[in-house]
């Protein structure tokens, strides 16, 4: 690769950030100047309202060659996302072998599959689950209306050019960007799978540790923000938004990437979830699964997430006379799973990269009957997960499966067999 291609990042999370493309871009001790440095435009991306706790503040200056008010009339476009989002009610734990990379050339946003979603894209709570699939670069320029966006790439590099700069994501880490933030999807490789969670509520951010302490899980050293990186080129730019559930686009004779110079927190980041610092039991039994929680976005009430994004690393396990795989449960979330490589280590097969799965609210789940055999049988030394990466989208409110997820060859209609054969070890005369 070209060195001069590879993108520059700072580091950090959460944290006011800045960053200019030409020396004295951005404006010294005022945001919106009579006139900018080099007849920019200053501009504001409100991530969320004015009037929030400052530590919750997600905003960021733009000085950029041309305000994005300059657009004409966005027209419905004929070609929409897959019908949905939601099909018809159901209780029952599913699972999908993994989406087909189509067969005609499909950019970035022309391959989603919505596969669940638990809020419409009006309402300013829940989530909407998506997965991705692309054979060809994106032409054109994106933004989402709807809500913030985190990528879980699975199969294929990113190259994601956005109005703050260049992201460059690979499997295995993920990115985030913000609502409303312009951006384009150029594919590193031929073909791109993975998966998308769309927030409609408070922005992702980083869980308090509590009893954890001051280390631990994902740091803020290791997420990565661009550097600024503009483009000045004149022709037809195609723009389309997604605005509640639809696309729209307009043509622009101007690439919306211009912005010259920025300031704020409201901005794309990524982050490598290899850098995960993972934490568990070195006794007996092991911690809940929400030890291994990347981001959060809070949900209205206290505890209970609006989302939770969670991952499943390679780690170490070794605790004594304890049942080691994931135990039986039923709780009050919702989980949407999917798998990037490798193996997850309660289910045996069937359960496999690219595909996914959905536990609702109180839906009895756990390992697989090969898995639980397998796991009260073994011998308890201590043993290393690895070459896996399974992960999580977690949230309060009820996944309702999408009409296009429910009606898919990919739904697997014997999902439940994988408990079937699971016996009575039961001894009432013996303990």
């Amino acid at each position: 690769m070209n060195p001069e291609t590879i993108p520059e990042y700072m580091s950090g999370f959460g944290n006011e950030f800045a960053s200019e493309a030409l020396p004295g871009a951005l404006p010294v001790g005022q945001n919106s100047p009579q006139k900018a440095p080099y007849g920019l435009y200053a501009e504001l991306l409100s991530g969320t309202a004015f009037t929030v706790p400052r530590s919750e503040l997600r905003r960021t200056w733009l000085y950029r060659i041309r305000p994005s008010a300059l657009h004409p009339r966005f027209e419905r476009l004929a070609r929409q996302p897959l019908a949905g989002p939601l099909g018809a009610v159901t209780p029952n734990r599913l699972r999908w072998s993994p989406q087909p990379i189509p067969q005609e050339p499909t950019d970035f946003i022309d391959g989603w599959v919505p596969m669940a979603a638990n809020s419409p894209a009006p309402t300013p709570v829940g989530v909407s689950v998506h997965i991705y699939r692309a054979n060809r670069s994106m032409e054109r320029v994106f933004f989402n209306a709807d809500g913030e966006l985190l990528l879980v790439p699975e199969q294929g590099r990113l190259r994601i050019v956005t109005e703050l700069g260049v992201l460059e994501v690979e499997p295995l880490e993920i990115v985030v960007l913000p609502r409303g933030m312009r951006f384009r999807v150029e594919l590193l490789d031929g073909e791109a799978r993975g998966y998308i969670a769309e927030n409609h509520g408070a922005p992702l951010r980083l869980p308090d540790l509590g009893p954890i302490g001051s280390n631990g899980l994902a740091n803020p050293r290791d997420f990565l923000v661009p550097v600024a990186r503009y483009e000045e080129v004149s022709g037809p730019v195609p723009l389309v938004q997604k605005y509640l559930g639809e696309f729209w686009g307009c043509e622009l004779q101007h690439s919306p990437l211009d912005v010259v110079a920025w300031h704020g927190s409201n901005v794309p980041y990524k982050y490598d979830l290899r850098r995960f610092n993972t934490l568990g039991t070195v006794s007996f039994d092991h911690p809940d699964p929400s030890i291994f929680t990347v981001l959060t976005s809070p949900g209205s009430v206290h505890g209970m997430a609006n989302m939770d994004f969670v991952i499943f690393p390679p780690r170490w396990m070794v605790a004594e006379n304890t049942f080691r795989p994931p135990w039986f449960h039923r709780n009050l979330m919702n989980e949407f799973m999917g798998l990037i490589q490798g193996a997850y280590d309660a289910k045996a097969e069937g359960f496999l990269p690219g595909g996914a799965s959905l536990h609702g609210c109180m839906s009895a789940h756990g390992p697989d009957a090969e898995t639980c055999t397998r796991a009260i049988a073994a011998d308890l030394v201590p043993h290393k997960i690895d070459n896996t990466m399974a992960f999580m989208f977690e949230t309060c409110q009820v996944l309702q499966p999408s009409h296009v997820a429910l009606e898919c060859p990919q739904l697997q209609p014997d999902y439940d067999r994988c408990w079937a054969t699971l016996p009575s070890t039961f001894t009432p005369n013996r303990r």
